[in-house]
């Protein structure tokens, strides 16, 4: 249900009436304006999607279906499609990107069954479009165990970070970025998710032996910087020295030139969504 305790009390009859009208309007056009006063939305379902992660969600409630991305916290990627957003993420966790990407994975997993059962929504259909193809807004969202962002913080599983808000009748934005920065770094300590990744191979690495720069070994090749390589213009050599790329798949990244972007790899014959989001972020 939708809670409307934010209407005054002098409202009665029919002037309430007309007012949780115009506000259910406000809630149905909330990617065009957003609305001033919180909202609470109890009993919501997660709606399966391809698009769920670790901090955004299809959520369905009154037989409407919303997607909301969490205040305060950022969990990471679960694919490649944007190397810089990785990046960030990896040395954020001290990890390498297939090493984050898995912990945005164990994200989307922990979220999934965290929501597995109703839970409650607070928003006021703030923009959060981001990346998304449709209208995402901000929220807030409580579930049996407590507020989600928070336990993603807690399990190392997201950083803090993106959009802050005051809770209504909570606590204040400072207040909550605190007890965040707490639990990070007691997750820290505990070497919880991403936290405890560091200096392990992860599942990623160990599917596909590497060499690594060894002045004992001559022909070991040196793992490039992330973020670098030009896909149009990189050498033979260069493409090898990226983690997955061998002889044969240099020789046709060179033959399927040019590329509009490095997303185009993923028209290469033989890089399949693996291969790609493991190559992808050492790319420009």
């Amino acid at each position: 249900m939708i809670s409307r305790s934010w209407i005054p009390a002098r409202f009665t009859g029919s002037t309430a009436i007309a007012v949780a009208v115009l506000w259910a309007a406000a809630v149905g056009l909330g990617a065009r304006e957003e609305a001033k006063e919180w909202i609470v939305l109890e009993n919501c379902q997660l709606v399966p999607n391809t698009a769920n992660d670790g901090d955004s969600f299809h959520v369905s409630v009154s037989g409407k279906q919303y997607m909301f991305r969490l205040y305060f916290v950022d969990a990471p990627e679960t694919d490649a499609a944007d190397p810089r957003r990785l990046t960030e993420q990896a040395k954020h966790f001290g990890v390498t990107v297939p090493q984050v990407i898995e912990v945005g994975e164990a994200a989307k997993k922990f979220a999934r069954e965290k929501l597995s059962e109703s839970f409650t929504v607070t928003t006021r259909m703030a923009n959060a479009m981001g990346r998304s193809n449709g209208n995402r807004f901000y929220a807030f969202v409580q579930t049996r165990d407590g507020d989600l962002g928070e336990q993603l913080i807690a399990n190392g599983l997201a950083r803090i970070h993106g959009r802050t808000a005051t809770r209504p009748r909570g606590s204040t934005s400072t207040a909550e970025r605190q007890r965040l920065e707490e639990l990070e770094r007691e997750a820290k300590q505990r070497k919880a998710g991403g936290w405890g990744m560091s200096g392990q191979p992860s599942k990623a690495a160990t599917a596909t032996p590497q060499s690594s720069a060894n002045p004992s070994h001559p022909h070991a090749k040196e793992t490039p910087e992330l973020g670098r390589i030009d896909v149009n213009t990189a050498t033979e050599k260069e493409l090898r020295s990226v983690p997955g790329i061998g002889p044969v798949m240099a020789a046709r990244i060179i033959a399927a030139r040019p590329f509009r972007s490095a997303g185009d790899l993923k028209k290469v014959n033989g890089i399949g969504d693996k291969n790609y989001a493991k190559i992808r972020p050492y790319f420009q």
